[in-house]
């Protein structure tokens, strides 16, 4: 169906849209270092200055230029924030003030900057999408070398690396300003010491800044600069429905279709495309001669299209009533200015029925230029072969027509006879549109010359002969198979664009329902077995999903299931993963194997392949439908990839804690065992000299300090490990609490300790032990912290769904909003009173230990007086019931 060229594309809309509050971003691309894009963007930030718009400076790398450090002048600049880092302290941007300050517009110099470890993104530009989504104007600075797209094309020339590179999608909305210099031009500047010291000038001059590496760079900036504004150009008369080309740049599209020289016309695009460095698109249009192809014809349009693909070209294939239509409606769409077709030798027959289509294409895309190939060789002349074509459908399409004209018979006798009908030819109509609209055109048009028999032998005079007396019924035969003709046309036409649409949408519920299996599934394994599964039902075949290893390619999931292949399947899998192509039986590698194998392609390679095979060794894979194929391959490798890069992630994250743990432990072991010893030491040389019971009991209480540390860190270790052997016991918590005061008197010493634990509480169900570390570490938490001479309380209540147990200090308390935090593992509250001394071990063991027992714990705030409180929470299934109430029950 032809779409409104007036209406705007939903998905350009969609776009635009989503750009809407979001802040503007330029960017000052240059060829190499030195052509002046820091100065440029300062100059330009000036102006907006002068314009009245509030400008302030992110960062800027002067690099000791005194005609950049002039320009920074007059401009507010936003302190840098300092991050220590390996024993030196680096400055990087500080987003979060430029947040707090909001300018209109900030100037962020080095766009592929990596920021410092420990800051917050670890790339600049992510920085900068951040103020971009604040609705900060932006402008950047980079050069062509640090474009991702870009690091392979200058590597090789150059023979340099650039490690530092920033996504194209960045670029995609920004506004582009080249600031170019002749390559001859930026040499003198780099021989005059205003890029790099002269030491290093020499070197670039012999390496990295050669004419020859500065002219390439150069226009590597130009194109890329006119290629992003060609598309933000082509976004935008999209989004507002503007007719035209709009030629600012050439692109290409070449028309494949079944004929043999189809793989000829696509390399002639290539080749153009090339010539123009254009982006250029490969075509197939889908017409309703698309289901009377041979399964060689097929093959080829599938050929033409994966050889468009390998060459670097976008591939789409097209449903349309006709050619010309559907061909000229995405040229217009694509804003194509140029359109490859081949002119195929057809026969005055062909040309006569279904006319040229290079004619028509000429006529109706007048503002496009049209290549036409001619064939490379003549269309091989068709075989005769009429015992039975194989387009002329079924046997029972035929004789369900002549049923039908037989009932319309039988009913135009009876209405003849009974209304005395003198004309029932367009009763005839009836079965010649059922018949064109089931079965197709030839159908139809055998049901009109059965019909216009039917109606001279029973209808016209003289009756059961085909002897026409009347010159008048001899009009009106003629008009009746005239009109039957027209109508199958018609009925036959309507009939193949709903097969197209059909199965158009058969494919679109394929991808979707592909696309909803895969989103829905938990994890990799999960995921690889439901692309086989969906692979398996759509195709009616047998699939499987190899990953490599360094034993060669493994199976990580088969439907049915598969424990091996033979060696040769094994050989193409290896195949299709190295060389990034398809293998085995259908392709033109290792054809002899059953199964044929697909690459997983997504940007960082081939992360494995899949294997179809059918248990008739038939081909796994029509030819057309390897488009719907490839479309779910490169779903299935995208969400798979996605899945891979998350397992990635929460490996980082846990050598990052890992990390953080063992720098903590070792700045707690250090810190927590080097005070006792040292005490120790010196009681120890005291004693040498003489003998007091207050040096014996120092060192106790240190020994005793020790033994607590050693013990948290054992402790610590087994609620990691989840090592925890419970053994529950009814307990009584006053018994607990009283156990628990007295192990902790030294350490309380200046505390007045208050109980307010009713005896009568029931007794609870816990591991005597556990519990009773879980109060040392809460009591000795509070004597830690408490303000001196303050009384510590410790308070139990029982309420409607359990027993609460706080133990309750008077001091600065925890800093709001952070009261979960203080039970992670080494951690100490700094700015409170949480961060005095201690490992970070004693709250971190107090929730592991409670959570193991099915205690909740909690920490908070108490007002009245101020200071923190720390609760246990036994739930009722804790409680160990009365015994009255067990009778009760």
């Amino acid at each position: 169906m032809k779409q409104d060229e007036n209406r705007p594309q939903p998905e350009a809309l969609l776009r635009q849209a989503a750009q809407e509050g979001r802040g503007r971003l330029k960017v000052f691309l240059g060829a190499a270092p030195g052509v002046g894009k820091t100065y440029e963007m300062l100059t330009d930030g000036a102006q907006q200055r002068r314009d009245g718009v509030d400008v302030v400076i992110g960062v800027v790398e002067t690099h000791g230029r005194q005609e950049t450090e002039l320009l920074t002048r007059g401009h507010e600049i936003i302190p840098r924030l300092s991050i220590p880092y390996q024993g030196h302290v680096i400055s990087e941007m500080d987003i979060d003030a430029i947040l707090e300050r909001r300018p209109q517009l900030v100037l962020v110099d080095e766009l592929a900057h990596t920021n410092a470890p420990g800051s917050r993104h670890p790339k600049r530009y992510q920085d900068v999408e951040e103020l971009l989504d604040a609705g900060i104007d932006v402008y950047s600075t980079i050069n062509i070398q640090h474009i991702e797209s870009l690091n392979d094309v200058v590597a090789s020339f150059t023979r340099v690396r650039v490690r530092e590179t920033v996504p194209d999608r960045i670029l995609e909305t920004a506004e582009i300003e080249v600031v170019d210099i002749p390559p001859d031009e930026l040499i003198e500047r780099l021989k005059a010491g205003k890029v790099y010291i002269p030491e290093e000038a020499s070197r670039a001059l012999n390496h990295f800044f050669s004419k020859s590496n500065l002219s390439a760079l150069r226009e590597l900036a130009l194109r890329r600069a006119a290629q992003a504004v060609d598309a933000q150009m082509l976004e935008y008369v999209r989004a507002h429905a503007l007719a035209g080309t709009f030629a600012g740049g050439e692109r290409v599209l070449v028309a494949v279709s079944e004929q043999p020289h189809t793989l000829g016309l696509v390399r002639a695009a290539k080749r153009l495309a090339d010539a123009l460095r254009a982006p250029w698109t490969a075509v197939h249009i889908e017409t309703r001669r698309a289901h009377e192809l041979s399964d060689a014809e097929r093959q080829r349009v599938a050929e033409a299209l994966a050889l468009a693909s390998q060459l670097g070209a976008a591939t789409a294939t097209i449903p349309a009533a006709d050619v010309v239509d559907g061909l000229s409606t995405y040229a217009r769409e694509a804003r194509a200015t140029q359109i490859v077709v081949g002119k195929s030798a057809r026969s005055w027959w062909f040309e006569l029925r279904h006319g040229s289509v290079v004619d028509r294409l000429v006529r109706s895309v007048s503002d496009i230029a049209i290549h036409v190939l001619p064939s490379e060789e003549e269309a091989p002349a068709p075989r005769v072969e009429w015992a039975r074509p194989r387009n002329w459908g079924q046997p029972g399409d035929y004789l369900w027509s002549m049923l039908m004209v037989a009932a319309v018979t039988a009913i135009g006798r009876l209405l003849f006879q009974i209304l005395d009908l003198e004309n029932v030819a367009l009763l005839y109509l009836v079965p010649v549109m059922f018949a064109a609209s089931l079965f197709g055109l030839r159908a139809g048009l055998f049901t009109g010359a059965l019909s216009s028999l039917a109606y001279n032998f029973f209808f016209l005079p003289p009756t059961g002969t085909l002897t026409v007396s009347n010159p008048e019924n001899v009009v009106t035969i003629i008009v009746l198979l005239g009109v039957a003709i027209v109508t199958s046309q018609f009925a036959a036409r309507v009939r193949a664009q709903a097969d197209l649409a059909a199965s158009s949408a058969r494919q679109n519920a394929a991808l979707a329902g592909f696309s909803r299996e895969l989103t829905v599934t938990a994890n990799e394994e999960e995921l690889m077995q439901a692309i086989c599964a969906e692979l398996a039902r759509l195709f009616n075949a047998r699939a499987v999903l190899l990953l490599p290893s360094p034993d060669g390619p493994q199976i990580h999931a088969a439907v049915p299931p598969e424990n091996r292949l033979e060696q040769i399947e094994l050989a193409a899998a290896q195949w299709a993963i190295e060389k990034n192509q398809p293998a085995g039986r259908g392709s033109a590698t290792l054809t002899a194997s059953d199964w044929l194998f697909h690459p997983l392609r997504t940007g960082r390679g081939v992360l494995g392949v899949v294997g179809l095979a059918r248990d008739d060794a038939g081909e796994p894979v029509r030819a057309d439908q390897l488009p719907m194929l490839m479309s779910l391959l490169d779903q299935a490798a995208i969400v798979l990839e996605r899945m891979q890069l998350e397992r990635d992630m929460r490996g980082i994250e846990q050598l990052r804690e890992r990390d953080r743990l063992r720098a903590a432990l070792l700045s707690s072991v250090s810190h927590d065992l080097r005070t006792p010893l040292t005490t120790i030491l010196a009681a120890s040389a005291e004693l040498k000299r003489k003998q007091t019971p207050q040096l014996i009991e120092v060192i106790e209480t240190e020994a005793q300090r020790l033994n607590r540390f050693v013990a948290n860190l054992l402790d610590m270790a087994r609620v990691e490990a989840g090592a925890l052997r419970l053994n529950i016991e009814a307990t009584d918590l006053t018994d607990a609490v009283a156990s628990a005061v007295h192990d902790t008197r030294r350490m309380l010493e200046g505390h007045a300790i208050r109980l307010e634990v009713p005896p009568r509480l029931p007794l609870v169900r816990v591991d005597p032990q556990l519990f009773h570390h879980c109060l040392i570490n809460l009591l000795d938490n509070a004597g830690r912290y408490a303000d001196p001479g303050t009384p510590i309380l410790i308070r139990g209540m029982r309420s409607a769904d359990g027993i609460t147990l706080s133990i309750l200090d008077e001091g600065p308390g925890i800093p709001p909003g952070r009261e979960s935090q203080i039970f992670e593992t080494f951690t100490r509250l700094e700015g409170s009173d949480r961060a005095k001394g201690g490992t970070g071990l004693g709250l971190a063991i107090v929730k592991g230990f409670a959570e193991a027992m099915g205690i909740s714990v909690s920490a908070s705030n108490r007002i009245d007086p101020q200071g923190a409180r720390f609760t246990l929470k036994f739930p009722d299934a804790l409680l160990m019931r009365e015994p009255n109430a067990e009778k009760a029950q």
